[in-house]
Protein backbone atom coordinates (compact mmCIF):
# COMPACT_ATOMS: atom_id res chain seq x y z
CA UNK A 1 0.00 0.00 0.00
CA UNK A 2 1.29 3.49 -0.75
CA UNK A 3 2.28 5.61 2.56
CA UNK A 4 0.64 8.57 3.28
CA UNK A 5 1.48 11.42 5.32
CA UNK A 6 0.90 9.45 8.63
CA UNK A 7 3.41 6.48 7.95
CA UNK A 8 5.97 9.46 6.36
CA UNK A 9 5.54 10.94 10.05
CA UNK A 10 5.75 7.89 12.38
CA UNK A 11 8.57 5.43 9.58
CA UNK A 12 5.88 2.81 8.80
CA UNK A 13 5.21 1.21 6.45
CA UNK A 14 1.10 0.64 6.47
CA UNK A 15 -0.74 3.14 8.60
CA UNK A 16 -1.91 0.99 11.73
CA UNK A 17 -1.24 1.86 14.97
CA UNK A 18 -1.67 -1.47 17.49
CA UNK A 19 -3.78 -0.10 20.18
CA UNK A 20 -2.41 0.29 23.37
CA UNK A 21 -3.74 -2.56 25.92
CA UNK A 22 -2.64 -2.68 29.40
CA UNK A 23 -0.62 -6.17 30.65
CA UNK A 24 -1.31 -6.80 26.99
CA UNK A 25 0.62 -4.90 24.85
CA UNK A 26 4.21 -5.30 25.70
CA UNK A 27 7.86 -5.73 23.88
CA UNK A 28 6.37 -8.98 21.98
CA UNK A 29 3.47 -7.77 20.87
CA UNK A 30 4.97 -4.23 19.72
CA UNK A 31 7.86 -5.86 17.98
CA UNK A 32 5.56 -8.08 15.83
CA UNK A 33 3.52 -5.17 14.97
CA UNK A 34 6.19 -3.13 13.99
CA UNK A 35 8.23 -5.69 12.29
CA UNK A 36 5.10 -6.42 10.14
CA UNK A 37 5.03 -2.95 9.04
CA UNK A 38 2.52 -1.41 11.49
CA UNK A 39 3.42 1.14 15.03
CA UNK A 40 3.85 -1.27 17.72
CA UNK A 41 2.85 0.06 20.99
CA UNK A 42 3.91 -1.02 24.32
CA UNK A 43 1.09 0.24 27.07
CA UNK A 44 2.62 1.47 30.31
CA UNK A 45 -0.34 1.58 32.20
CA UNK A 46 0.77 1.41 35.93
CA UNK A 47 3.51 -0.57 35.59
CA UNK A 48 7.14 0.06 37.80
CA UNK A 49 9.40 2.38 36.23
CA UNK A 50 11.67 -0.68 35.68
CA UNK A 51 9.40 -2.91 34.06
CA UNK A 52 8.46 -0.10 31.00
CA UNK A 53 12.21 0.44 30.60
CA UNK A 54 12.74 -3.57 30.62
CA UNK A 55 10.19 -3.73 27.87
CA UNK A 56 11.39 -0.99 25.67
CA UNK A 57 15.05 -2.60 26.08
CA UNK A 58 13.26 -5.58 24.80
CA UNK A 59 11.30 -4.48 21.62
CA UNK A 60 14.42 -2.57 20.57
CA UNK A 61 16.27 -6.01 20.55
CA UNK A 62 13.46 -7.70 18.83
CA UNK A 63 12.98 -4.60 15.97
CA UNK A 64 14.87 -2.32 14.45
CA UNK A 65 11.95 -0.61 13.16
CA UNK A 66 10.29 2.29 15.36
CA UNK A 67 7.78 1.45 17.92
CA UNK A 68 5.98 4.14 20.86
CA UNK A 69 4.58 3.68 24.27
CA UNK A 70 1.52 4.63 25.80
CA UNK A 71 1.11 6.36 28.61
CA UNK A 72 -1.76 6.84 31.05
CA UNK A 73 -1.88 10.06 32.35
CA UNK A 74 -3.37 9.65 35.48
CA UNK A 75 -1.33 7.14 36.63
CA UNK A 76 1.47 7.56 39.55
CA UNK A 77 4.59 6.99 36.83
CA UNK A 78 3.11 9.07 34.35
CA UNK A 79 6.39 11.62 34.81
CA UNK A 80 8.50 9.02 35.36
CA UNK A 81 7.45 7.52 31.83
CA UNK A 82 7.27 10.78 30.10
CA UNK A 83 10.89 11.30 30.68
CA UNK A 84 11.97 7.69 30.35
CA UNK A 85 10.50 7.27 26.31
CA UNK A 86 13.42 10.54 26.12
CA UNK A 87 16.05 8.74 27.80
CA UNK A 88 15.50 5.73 25.91
CA UNK A 89 14.75 7.30 22.07
CA UNK A 90 11.68 6.15 21.93
CA UNK A 91 9.93 7.56 18.49
CA UNK A 92 6.40 7.59 19.42
CA UNK A 93 4.04 8.57 22.31
CA UNK A 94 0.47 7.88 22.59
CA UNK A 95 -1.44 9.28 25.60
CA UNK A 96 -4.71 8.44 27.39
CA UNK A 97 -6.51 9.31 30.15
CA UNK A 98 -5.57 12.92 30.86
CA UNK A 99 -3.88 15.97 29.24
CA UNK A 100 -0.12 15.83 27.66
CA UNK A 101 0.69 19.38 27.19
CA UNK A 102 3.00 19.46 29.88
CA UNK A 103 5.02 17.11 28.57
CA UNK A 104 4.83 17.89 24.60
CA UNK A 105 7.75 20.66 24.64
CA UNK A 106 10.53 18.23 26.31
CA UNK A 107 9.38 15.57 23.88
CA UNK A 108 9.44 17.62 20.71
CA UNK A 109 13.21 18.69 21.77
CA UNK A 110 14.12 14.42 21.95
CA UNK A 111 11.94 14.38 18.50
CA UNK A 112 9.36 12.03 20.02
CA UNK A 113 6.23 12.20 17.75
CA UNK A 114 2.96 12.77 20.23
CA UNK A 115 -0.46 11.31 18.98
CA UNK A 116 -3.31 11.36 21.90
CA UNK A 117 -6.00 9.29 22.19
CA UNK A 118 -9.00 11.55 21.61
CA UNK A 119 -13.14 11.26 22.03
CA UNK A 120 -14.43 14.71 21.14
CA UNK A 121 -13.82 16.71 18.67
CA UNK A 122 -13.26 19.38 21.81
CA UNK A 123 -10.32 17.65 23.11
CA UNK A 124 -8.48 17.34 19.09
CA UNK A 125 -8.72 20.81 18.88
CA UNK A 126 -7.04 21.47 22.57
CA UNK A 127 -4.43 18.70 21.72
CA UNK A 128 -3.40 20.25 18.31
CA UNK A 129 -3.06 23.68 19.63
CA UNK A 130 -0.93 22.20 22.46
CA UNK A 131 1.48 20.76 19.78
CA UNK A 132 0.45 16.86 19.05
CA UNK A 133 1.32 15.26 15.58
CA UNK A 134 -1.51 13.22 15.06
CA UNK A 135 -4.47 12.29 17.13
CA UNK A 136 -6.91 9.07 17.20
CA UNK A 137 -10.20 9.52 17.67
CA UNK A 138 -11.66 6.50 19.61
CA UNK A 139 -15.12 5.27 19.15
CA UNK A 140 -17.27 3.81 22.28
CA UNK A 141 -16.96 0.44 19.77
CA UNK A 142 -13.80 0.05 20.99
CA UNK A 143 -12.71 -2.42 23.84
CA UNK A 144 -11.30 -0.79 27.65
CA UNK A 145 -11.99 2.79 28.85
CA UNK A 146 -14.28 4.45 26.21
CA UNK A 147 -16.07 7.71 25.34
CA UNK A 148 -19.96 8.29 23.99
CA UNK A 149 -19.74 8.82 20.18
CA UNK A 150 -19.18 5.87 17.89
CA UNK A 151 -16.33 6.16 15.59
CA UNK A 152 -18.85 6.97 12.58
CA UNK A 153 -19.92 9.52 14.15
CA UNK A 154 -16.62 11.25 15.71
CA UNK A 155 -14.56 10.53 13.09
CA UNK A 156 -15.72 12.50 10.39
CA UNK A 157 -16.72 15.64 12.37
CA UNK A 158 -12.41 15.30 14.03
CA UNK A 159 -11.03 15.51 10.91
CA UNK A 160 -12.81 18.14 9.55
CA UNK A 161 -11.99 20.17 12.88
CA UNK A 162 -7.79 19.64 12.81
CA UNK A 163 -5.32 20.04 10.59
CA UNK A 164 -3.17 17.08 11.73
CA UNK A 165 -3.61 13.21 10.33
CA UNK A 166 -6.40 11.86 12.24
CA UNK A 167 -6.14 7.88 13.46
CA UNK A 168 -9.72 5.87 13.25
CA UNK A 169 -10.35 3.73 16.36
CA UNK A 170 -12.91 1.96 17.85
CA UNK A 171 -14.77 -1.20 15.77
CA UNK A 172 -12.25 -1.92 13.37
CA UNK A 173 -10.77 -5.10 12.36
CA UNK A 174 -10.95 -5.92 8.81
CA UNK A 175 -10.32 -4.41 5.60
CA UNK A 176 -13.90 -3.29 5.27
CA UNK A 177 -13.67 -1.09 8.76
CA UNK A 178 -10.28 0.01 7.04
CA UNK A 179 -11.98 1.44 4.02
CA UNK A 180 -14.58 2.81 6.13
CA UNK A 181 -12.43 4.91 8.35
CA UNK A 182 -10.19 6.08 4.76
CA UNK A 183 -13.54 7.22 3.44
CA UNK A 184 -14.38 9.16 6.80
CA UNK A 185 -11.36 11.36 6.07
CA UNK A 186 -8.80 9.15 8.95
CA UNK A 187 -5.19 8.35 7.17
CA UNK A 188 -5.04 5.42 9.31
CA UNK A 189 -6.47 3.11 11.82
CA UNK A 190 -5.67 1.83 15.54
CA UNK A 191 -7.02 -1.55 15.87
CA UNK A 192 -6.36 -3.55 19.64
CA UNK A 193 -9.07 -6.70 19.75
CA UNK A 194 -7.76 -8.31 16.61
CA UNK A 195 -4.25 -7.95 17.84
CA UNK A 196 -5.55 -9.72 21.00
CA UNK A 197 -5.51 -12.98 19.59
CA UNK A 198 -2.44 -12.34 17.40
CA UNK A 199 0.02 -15.56 17.85
CA UNK A 200 2.63 -13.02 18.96
CA UNK A 201 0.65 -11.73 22.02
CA UNK A 202 1.28 -12.93 25.28
CA UNK A 203 -2.22 -12.62 26.78
CA UNK A 204 -3.55 -16.08 28.18
CA UNK A 205 -4.91 -18.30 25.86
CA UNK A 206 -8.55 -18.15 27.68
CA UNK A 207 -8.60 -14.95 27.27
CA UNK A 208 -7.88 -15.42 23.45
CA UNK A 209 -10.10 -18.28 22.87
CA UNK A 210 -13.14 -16.49 24.62
CA UNK A 211 -12.04 -13.30 22.13
CA UNK A 212 -12.47 -15.90 19.34
CA UNK A 213 -15.84 -17.39 20.33
CA UNK A 214 -17.69 -14.42 21.17
CA UNK A 215 -20.63 -13.20 19.12
CA UNK A 216 -21.55 -9.57 18.40
CA UNK A 217 -24.06 -9.09 21.01
CA UNK A 218 -21.27 -10.23 23.42
CA UNK A 219 -19.61 -7.10 25.07
CA UNK A 220 -21.63 -4.95 27.46
CA UNK A 221 -20.40 -1.60 29.34
CA UNK A 222 -19.86 -1.53 32.48
CA UNK A 223 -18.39 1.57 35.53
CA UNK A 224 -20.90 4.50 33.94
CA UNK A 225 -21.61 5.30 37.16
CA UNK A 226 -18.44 5.73 38.09
CA UNK A 227 -17.59 8.11 35.11
CA UNK A 228 -15.09 5.49 33.75
CA UNK A 229 -17.34 3.23 31.25
CA UNK A 230 -15.34 0.40 30.02
CA UNK A 231 -16.26 -2.24 27.61
CA UNK A 232 -15.58 -5.74 28.57
CA UNK A 233 -17.27 -9.12 27.08
CA UNK A 234 -19.85 -10.55 28.96
CA UNK A 235 -19.18 -12.84 32.09
CA UNK A 236 -20.04 -13.22 36.17
CA UNK A 237 -17.88 -9.73 36.84
CA UNK A 238 -19.49 -7.85 34.43
CA UNK A 239 -22.68 -9.28 35.64
CA UNK A 240 -21.87 -8.21 39.27
CA UNK A 241 -20.68 -5.14 38.35
CA UNK A 242 -24.17 -4.03 36.72
CA UNK A 243 -26.30 -5.05 39.61
CA UNK A 244 -24.02 -3.17 42.06
CA UNK A 245 -24.83 0.08 39.17
CA UNK A 246 -28.29 -1.07 39.20
CA UNK A 247 -28.43 -0.44 43.35
CA UNK A 248 -26.29 2.27 42.84
CA UNK A 249 -24.04 1.63 45.35
CA UNK A 250 -20.96 3.25 46.26
CA UNK A 251 -18.32 3.85 43.90
CA UNK A 252 -15.71 2.84 46.28
CA UNK A 253 -17.50 -0.59 46.26
CA UNK A 254 -17.39 -0.90 42.49
CA UNK A 255 -13.57 0.08 42.72
CA UNK A 256 -13.23 -2.32 45.23
CA UNK A 257 -14.74 -5.00 42.79
CA UNK A 258 -12.84 -4.23 39.98
CA UNK A 259 -9.36 -4.13 41.85
CA UNK A 260 -6.82 -6.30 39.63
CA UNK A 261 -9.71 -7.80 37.41
CA UNK A 262 -7.77 -7.23 34.26
CA UNK A 263 -5.11 -8.98 35.78
CA UNK A 264 -6.80 -12.00 36.80
CA UNK A 265 -8.26 -12.07 33.14
CA UNK A 266 -5.10 -11.24 30.99
CA UNK A 267 -2.38 -13.31 33.12
CA UNK A 268 -4.23 -15.93 35.51
CA UNK A 269 -6.87 -16.75 32.88
CA UNK A 270 -10.01 -16.11 34.76
CA UNK A 271 -12.32 -15.04 31.93
CA UNK A 272 -15.30 -15.47 34.35
CA UNK A 273 -14.21 -13.10 37.50
CA UNK A 274 -11.55 -11.31 35.61
CA UNK A 275 -12.35 -8.23 33.36
CA UNK A 276 -11.77 -9.70 29.50
CA UNK A 277 -11.63 -5.94 27.63
CA UNK A 278 -12.70 -6.23 24.20
CA UNK A 279 -14.13 -4.19 21.51
CA UNK A 280 -17.71 -4.50 19.74
CA UNK A 281 -15.62 -6.19 16.81
CA UNK A 282 -14.79 -9.66 18.70
CA UNK A 283 -18.05 -11.24 16.69
CA UNK A 284 -15.79 -10.74 13.60
CA UNK A 285 -12.34 -12.82 14.81
CA UNK A 286 -12.25 -16.54 14.19
CA UNK A 287 -8.70 -17.11 14.61
CA UNK A 288 -5.21 -16.65 15.97
CA UNK A 289 -3.10 -14.94 12.92
CA UNK A 290 0.49 -13.74 13.11
CA UNK A 291 0.54 -9.67 13.01
CA UNK A 292 2.15 -9.94 9.98
CA UNK A 293 -1.13 -12.25 8.37
CA UNK A 294 -3.43 -9.48 10.27
CA UNK A 295 -1.54 -6.57 8.51
CA UNK A 296 -1.53 -8.08 5.19
CA UNK A 297 -5.18 -8.93 5.21
CA UNK A 298 -6.42 -5.73 6.79
CA UNK A 299 -4.40 -3.90 4.02
CA UNK A 300 -4.80 -6.26 1.41
CA UNK A 301 -4.34 -3.52 -1.74
CA UNK A 302 -6.87 -5.68 -4.27
CA UNK A 303 -9.35 -6.20 -1.94
CA UNK A 304 -9.09 -2.52 0.24
CA UNK A 305 -9.26 -1.20 -3.52
CA UNK A 306 -12.42 -3.43 -4.44
CA UNK A 307 -13.93 -2.43 -1.48
CA UNK A 308 -13.49 1.96 -1.68
CA UNK A 309 -14.57 1.53 -5.46
CA UNK A 310 -17.61 -0.10 -4.26
CA UNK A 311 -18.64 2.96 -2.46
CA UNK A 312 -17.30 6.10 -4.69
Amino acid sequence: MRKNSFCNMAGIDYPIIQGAMAWIADSSLAAAVSNAGGLGIIASGNAPIEIVKNEIRRAKKLTDKPFGVNIMLLSDNAKEVAKLVCDEGVKVVTTGAGNPGKYIDMWKEHGVKVIPVVASVALAKRMERAGADAVIAEGCEAGGHIGELTTMALVPQVVDAVNVPVIAAGGIGDKRGVAAAFMLGAEGVQVGTRFLVAKECTVHPNYKNRVIIAKDIDTVITGKSTGHPVRVLRNRLSRQFQLLEKQEEPIEKLEELGKGALVKAVKDGDIHNGSVMAGQIAGLISKEETCEEIIEEMFDLIGLKEKLSELI
